[in-house]
């Protein structure tokens, strides 16, 4: 009939996903920086807040959204 279908083994998941993983560790690690009480009791500069704000602002579905997928 057609090829038989292959299962995905552990280490098969584990390599596809390396990028969604160092993305997902990167962020892990920044959270944990900026949680520190020595860091979170500085002043943040309000050009920073500004983009914040105006990012936040916007509609999830264009904060999240590729750029593949905006040009479709």
């Amino acid at each position: 009939m057609g090829q038989p279908l292959q299962t995905l083994t552990a280490e098969m998941a584990w390599t596809a996903g390396s990028d969604q993983r160092l993305w997902l560790s990167m962020l892990v690690d920044a959270m944990e920086q900026v949680s520190r009480p020595e860091l979170r009791a500085k002043p943040c500069e309000e050009p920073t807040l500004a983009g914040l704000r105006a990012q936040l602002a916007l509609p999830a579905s264009i904060r999240f959204a590729s750029p593949f997928s905006m040009l479709n």
